[in-house]
């Protein structure tokens, strides 16, 4: 048996790719709690503790990706050092490209050729319901999907697991073990904790508000009813515990006063939001398609326009609509911060302000719009984007990777014969499929990937960076493994396929223009017999084609 054969050496490589995955995980938790605070010293400091045992780890187990990326965060962490401690929005920007690219390291890719003996590394789910079988089917697809679970049938056995190792969540049934039991449960279990875990209740029927209110006072972040479907529960699950996702909120501050602005942004700055100031307010639309901030902070008195008159510029156009807009000014008439709240602002704050006050305000304005654009902009059977937004975002990025000359990627997938499906197997089986790839599609693509529902069967990606050769042998892949999937069903288990197609940014070629073509390639996997991928080819001229067949003809 040759060394590379050697099973115990196999085991061996993933135990200590594992021990690196596992100090990485910790860094991005570290990562994802500094986000609710501002980052002090000590934050700082362990934070390049953390990385210095990743970087260690690293290079005693030969994972060079790994120590490639602890070096650079610590190249991050010492420019912040040597600038006095204090935070810039290039230093957050910088080190949360970082993070993410952290987070793609087998973290959720277990799939992927270079790591096919390496499942991600992922604390489990606990699930404690009262149906036991229903408990084990839930565990099971969950666990299909990349995200481990455990179900648990006993309170005895809960705490044997909580003792032995904390989970990434627990999904309780209020009642499990007795009436309103599991609240009680639920509430010890978190005592003591210096971090609260994730927490969704379940409830089988509809409970009333005092059982609502025990759940919250548990820690309940999430109360669900009725039927406990997998993905829903997983797409919950994803928001609480994925550390990979955070973005930095991003505020827009407005203000012809240098030093002013620069105060603002350095408050802001200290507790890792990311801010650009504009000085001209006239330049103001510009600068909000290109940084898209969640939140404007905008001063009332500017020798161009007055802060309300911007306002109502920026609320004119709908993509902003939602935006919040907090004044921040030194006007101290009740009056008149009233008018200007009316005239399409969100908040008033007057100055001078307390650091606190200013950034609890903008975190939680952000926060609130986040989730609200959220809920606008994403399709409710599967949680992906709608079809205006994946739209929208394929015109940011066409902008963006023409500017940056860097390659950008579209594709369209069909799921095949889908009529077929839900004329044999009823529409429930339909969406369950439907919804069954969009899962697939979020596990197995990059988070800096885009993708959204386009309607009915169709889904839509944007791959950003990614060139057409790379962007066909993902979906290849991921075509070829969502073909394994099966559904159970009578008389027979059902299989699924898809088609795509998918083409590559060139020249001055808008979105709208990029969306055709991937569709025409898309037209093109379905007319060669379907469960393929279809690069974009330019249609030749037909005048070339004339030529061509003439020039054949005189040949002969």
């Amino acid at each position: 048996m040759t060394e590379q054969e050697d099973p115990s050496r196999e085991r061996l490589k993933n135990h200590f790719a594992q021990r690196v995955i596992h100090q990485a995980r910790q860094i991005l938790e570290i990562w994802q709690r500094l986000q609710g605070n501002e980052w002090s010293p000590p934050d700082l400091a362990e934070l390049s503790e953390a990385n210095q045992r990743l970087l260690r780890f690293a290079e005693r187990f030969e994972q060079p990706e790994h120590s490639q990326l602890a070096r650079a965060i610590s190249d991050a962490l010492q420019h912040i050092d040597a600038n006095g401690g204090r935070l810039s929005s290039t230093l957050i920007s910088d080190l949360n490209r970082l993070m993410q690219r952290l987070s793609r390291t087998g973290l959720r890719h277990g799939d992927q050729l270079e790591q096919t003996f390496l499942p991600p590394l992922r604390k489990p789910v606990y699930i404690l319901l009262q149906d036991l079988d229903r408990a084990e089917r839930l565990a099971k697809q969950l666990d299909f999907f990349g995200l481990g679970a455990q179900s648990i049938t006993s309170v005895k056995a809960f705490r044997s697991a909580m003792v032995e190792r904390l989970p990434a969540a627990i999904v309780m049934d209020v009642d499990f073990s007795g009436a309103n039991l599991g609240l009680e449960l639920a509430a010890q279990a978190q005592l003591g904790l210096e971090q609260k875990l994730p927490l969704l209740f379940f409830s089988l029927h509809e409970t009333d508000t005092p059982t609502r209110l025990a759940a919250v006072r548990a820690g309940g972040q999430e109360f669900l009813t009725g039927t406990l479907e997998a993905s829903s529960l997983m797409e919950k699950i994803e928001v609480l515990t994925c550390v990979a996702q955070y973005e930095p909120y991003k505020v827009l501050i407005i203000d012809d006063s240098r030093a002013q602005a620069l105060h603002t942004e350095r408050l802001l700055n200290s507790a890792g939001i990311v801010t650009r100031t504009l000085i001209e307010p006239i330049q103001a639309m510009a600068e909000l398609a290109d940084f898209q901030p969640d939140l404007i902070i905008l001063d009332m008195y500017m020798p161009a326009c007055t802060g309300t008159e911007l306002a109502k510029v920026i609320r004119h156009n709908d993509r902003y609509v939602s935006v919040p807009i907090i004044y921040l000014s030194a006007e101290d008439d009740l009056d008149k911060q009233l008018d200007a709240m009316s005239e399409g602002g969100d908040d008033f704050l007057t100055k001078p302000i307390k650091p606190r006050h200013l950034i609890t305000t903008v975190r939680n304005r952000a926060a609130r719009a986040r989730h609200l654009k959220a809920r606008m902009v994403r399709d409710s059977l599967t949680g992906l984007y709608n079809h205006t937004h994946i739209l929208q975002l394929l015109e940011d990025c066409t902008f963006r990777a023409r500017r940056e000359d860097r390659p950008l990627s579209f594709a369209m997938i069909d799921i095949d014969h889908f009529k077929r499906v839900n004329d044999s197997y009823g529409h429930p089986m339909g969406d369950r499929v439907i919804k069954s790839l969009a899962l697939f599609l979020k596990q197995r693509l990059r988070k800096t990937d885009f993708i959204g529902r386009y309607g009915g069967e169709e889904f839509a990606i944007v791959m950003p960076d990614t060139d057409q050769e790379a962007a066909h042998k993902v979906l290849n892949t991921i075509r070829q493994r969502f073909a394994e999937i099966h559904y159970p069903a009578q008389p027979t288990d059902l299989c699924c396929t898809f088609s795509a197609g998918v083409v590559e940014l060139k020249g001055d070629t808008d979105g709208l223009i990029m969306a055709s073509q991937a569709d025409e390639a898309l037209y093109r996997a379905k007319n060669n017999g379907r469960n393929l991928v279809e690069r974009y080819h330019p249609a030749r001229p037909i005048a070339t084609i004339c030529m061509e067949l003439q020039d054949s003809v005189t040949s002969l």
